[in-house]
Order: structure tokens, then C-alpha cells, then sequence
């Protein structure tokens, strides 16, 4: 399956979305059924300790999946988050930012499962892990 969205189309898509966030996150890597997604780390995601918060890694993991299936299904916004399961693994570097790794593990009609790793910046083991589930709009085929 070709990718519907390419990098500027998704951003534009972000960008009118979901306006409230859309400056905190960039596309660095686009390929059919994977992305890599940076979270520009701000002191609004750290948490005491001087570390990135859990919802921030959250939310970075939860945009990650959601372009990555948008890029294969097109715009459709009323793809939602229907499962997430996350496991924090190691602490994220302060002020570093995070990157996001997502694979498509499957695209159906109805569901589409994705499987994010996130990573500090230069880092080479991943500080959380991720699987989300999205349920699809019917008319996405």
C-alpha cells in the first residue's frame, strides 16, 4: 500500500487539527508504514527530577502512531485511539529531545495497530515503548 500523506501534507493536517500541539512535534522520517517523530522537549514536559513526563512521552508516542497511520490512510481525523498500553524503561535525558520510532504492525479496514519506540536524542536504547491501537473510519479503503 503507497503512502497517501506525504511529510507536508501531514504537517498541514497537524497543523489545522490539533493546533494546540502541532508546534511541539516534527516529521523526520516518512516511509510506507513507519515514521520517526521528534517531541521538542520544553520545561512545560518535564516533571520533578528533572525528567520528560509520562504524558508527554505519551502524547508523543500517541502522535507518532497517529501520522504514521494518517500517511497510509489519508486525512481522516476521526481516527481514534482505542488501546494504549506503554511501559517506561529507562529515564529520558532532561532537556533532550525525544524521538519516536513507529511501525505499522497492521492495517486493516477497521483497526490498525502501531508499535512505537522512543528514544532521547543520541540515545541508542529506548526509554518507553508503546503499542496503540486506532480504530478506523469506515470509508478509509
Amino acid at each position: 500500500m503507497a503512502l497517501k500523506m506525504d511529510a507536508v501534507a501531514l504537517r498541514a493536517f497537524l497543523d489545522e487539527v490539533f493546533p494546540q500541539v502541532a508546534d511541539e512535534f516534527a516529521i523526520l522520517v516518512l516511509e510506507e508504514d513507519y515514521m520517526e517523530v521528534v517531541l521538542k522537549v520544553q520545561d512545560k514536559h518535564l516533571r520533578p527530577g528533572g525528567t520528560v513526563s509520562g504524558p508527554s512521552m505519551f502524547g508523543l508516542a500517541d502522535v507518532a502512531a497517529y501520522l504514521n497511520v494518517l500517511s497510509m490512510i489519508g486525512p481522516k481525523a476521526l481516527a481514534v485511539t482505542t488501546n494504549c498500553s506503554i511501559d517506561f524503561m529507562r529515564k529520558p535525558l532532561a532537556n533532550t529531545d525525544l524521538i519516536a520510532k513507529s511501525h505499522i504492525v497492521k492495517l486493516g479496514r477497521s483497526l490498525a495497530v502501531t508499535q512505537c519506540l522512543i528514544y532521547s536524542d543520541g540515545e541508542s536504547k529506548p526509554v518507553a515503548r508503546a503499542n496503540l491501537t486506532y480504530s478506523l473510519p469506515p470509508t478509509h479503503i
